[in-house]
């Protein structure tokens, strides 16, 4: 794909991006192959997003982003995971930690941005097993992280700290942490999702964000930016990235089963068999389901930001719930065509059975589990005390 200029890439609309993203569907389809035994995403795959301008939907608008409907970013992840989940995972992931990059102090941001929008940031938001030391100026940081998602591909990273306030994220630059290669997985392999290790790396007091109060009584994301996205709670909008690629890759296997099957006929497996016309119809039902409710979701949650309106608890926790119920109706789509599939489905030339595979490492993680997702919802419906950090 042909690089675009700057002034190509500003006036690209919704409805371009999007279907720029529909057009990579098939190239991100014929690599995924490659993509897993990369175990990391293709540099061609890096550049064609960023040719494709991309990667800028949630680049704040003040360093380069772009002026396109909230919640586009979900679409595009969406879309790009019928073609290869890793792909859709890791530009999903970036493209959230760009936004949420909006929320620290303006020096920070001018240094993240420093060498134009185009610039990508990987995370790891839990606190692993770090250790800081406050200094003067900042903090000395020293620890290892796992799960950091496209960190190949990043000049920045997000990753949580320990001993610092209820929950703190730092930003530190790529010569501060190296990568350690442990990713070695069954699921979204392509995602070079790696631990990180940092020795005694300086991190100055405006690289240091308290996630807690950040578009939730610290209003510095939209005192900057002016963007009604800074007004929305980061709990409240961290995890879409993860359960769009889900409704996708979805999606992608119902395709890839319809298409197997279209014109067989006889006995078996075959567009005739009665089992397979109700399976189909009930994955595609609950792949639509889950689609309209986080679009749903989405839509209100936007709105809510554009009109000022506070989030209560219990649709903090009805959020964190729906992203949980999202990401299990699907996988019980993938699973239900998966099922039918046949023997020749679990060879190694077969979407089917990647597709399989990725939809189970989606669905282990923690948040997107109904056991864990879905309890907070449970604890406040019942007048209970709402969790912190929901």
């Amino acid at each position: 794909m042909a690089a675009n200029t700057n002034s190509e890439v500003t006036q690209l609309t919704s409805e371009g991006l999007l279907r720029r993203a529909s057009d990579m569907v098939p190239v991100l389809k014929s690599r995924a192959a490659h993509t897993e035994e990369l175990r990391r995403i293709p540099d061609e795959t890096v550049q064609d997003l960023r040719a494709a301008g991309l990667n800028r939907i949630e680049v704040p608008n003040r360093f380069g982003g772009l002026d396109v409907a909230d919640g586009l970013v979900f679409q595009v992840g969406e879309e790009l995971a019928r073609g290869c989940a890793s792909s859709s995972w890791c530009y999903s992931v970036w493209g959230a930690n760009a936004y949420m990059a909006g929320f620290w102090p303006l020096q920070a941001q001018e240094e993240l941005f420093a060498d134009g929008p185009d610039v990508l940031f990987s995370s790891s938001l839990t606190p692993g097993t770090s250790k800081t030391e406050p200094v003067n100026g900042g903090y000395r940081l020293t620890g290892r992280w796992e799960f950091s998602s496209g960190c190949d591909s990043a000049s920045w990273l997000i990753l949580g700290a320990a001993g610092i306030g209820e929950r703190t994220w730092m930003l530190v630059p790529r010569q501060d942490f190296e990568i350690v290669d442990t990713w070695f997985v069954s699921g979204l392999r392509g995602t070079g999702s790696k631990d990180i290790v940092i020795e005694d790396a300086f991190v100055p007091s405006h690289r240091v964000l308290d996630v807690a109060s950040a578009g939730n009584g610290d209003w510095t994301g939209w005192e900057i930016h002016g963007q009604a996205c800074y007004l929305i709670p980061i709990p409240v909008s961290l995890g879409w990235d993860l359960v769009a690629p889900m409704v996708g890759l979805a999606q992608g296997m119902i395709d890839e089963f319809t298409a197997r099957l279209i014109g067989t006929s006889g006995p078996g497996k075959t567009a005739e068999s009665q089992a397979i016309q109700i399976r189909l119809s009930e994955a595609t039902a609950e792949v639509d389901a889950g689609r309209v409710f986080m679009h749903h979701d989405i839509r209100e949650m936007f709105k809510k930001a554009n009109t000022g309106e506070t989030f209560t608890p219990l649709e903090r926790a009805r959020y964190r719930r729906d992203k949980a119920f999202i990401t299990q109706l699907c996988l019980r789509s993938v699973n239900r065509l998966f099922d039918l599939s046949g023997g020749h489905a679990l060879f190694d030339t077969e979407a089917l059975q990647r597709f399989h595979r990725d939809a189970h490492a989606v669905a282990h993680r923690d948040a997107l589990i109904m056991d864990m997702g879905g309890q907070a919802y449970g604890k406040v419906a019942l007048g209970l005390e709402a969790e912190r950090g929901i």
